[in-house]
């Protein structure tokens, strides 16, 4: 899991569910030059798992303007996920989410993440890769325990922001507040000014 920060996403390619209900074949790499937001979760029709890919989709926008994709993955089959979106949240659907849902019939896309729990699910991992396809930051949760997707939009600002000014982000980070240059000086100064 951790191991692979700092490492090329393992690329693969599955059948999924788009956006727009259609069916189809998602490949990874596809996304090249684009920022990825790679989540999975462990199983359709199960309670956290609808709370956290609807709060994904309602910051789909933020995600967007940044140039980044959502992709959600997780054991099920591409025609479950279309079953689940076409449930109405009031019965514990999903709606229509409007980022691809990829089926991991074989588990090897969790596997090659290191997400894959007991051989059976995927654990709650996100993975933040980059415009060349590396993975940048990731995430793992035990089951019972949701994501908070500000924190995801709030790492891909930190990123972008690294990327743009060439200064790291300290602790709680938020767009718009000072980053601090690499360097002995440039610590100092930010906690002179920070601490």
């Amino acid at each position: 899991m951790s191991e692979l920060v700092t490492k090329e996403a393992p690329d693969f390619t599955a059948q999924a569910v788009m956006g727009d209900n259609a069916m189809g074949e998602l490949k990874l790499s596809d996304y090249r030059g684009k920022y990825v937001c790679l989540f999975f979760y462990p199983l359709d029709f199960t309670f956290v798992c609808p709370s956290e890919i609807i709060a994904f989709d309602k910051k789909l926008d933020a995600f967007k303007e940044k140039g980044c994709e959502v992709i959600g993955v997780s054991v099920d089959s591409q025609f479950t996920h279309l079953a689940w979106k076409n449930t109405p949240r009031d019965k514990g659907g999903l709606g229509n989410v409007q980022f691809p849902l990829v089926a991991d019939l074989d588990k090897n896309i969790a596997r090659s993440y290191g997400v894959l729990f007991n051989d059976s699910i995927a654990l709650r991992g996100l993975f933040l890769i980059d415009r060349d396809g590396v993975i940048r930051h990731c995430l793992i949760n035990d089951l019972p325990l949701g994501r908070n997707v500000d924190e995801a939009v709030r790492m891909l600002d930190a990123l972008q922001f690294f990327e743009k000014h060439g200064e790291v982000c300290p602790a709680n980070w938020r767009p718009g507040e000072d980053g601090m240059k690499p360097t002995a000086e440039g610590v100092a100064s930010y906690l002179a000014k920070h601490g």
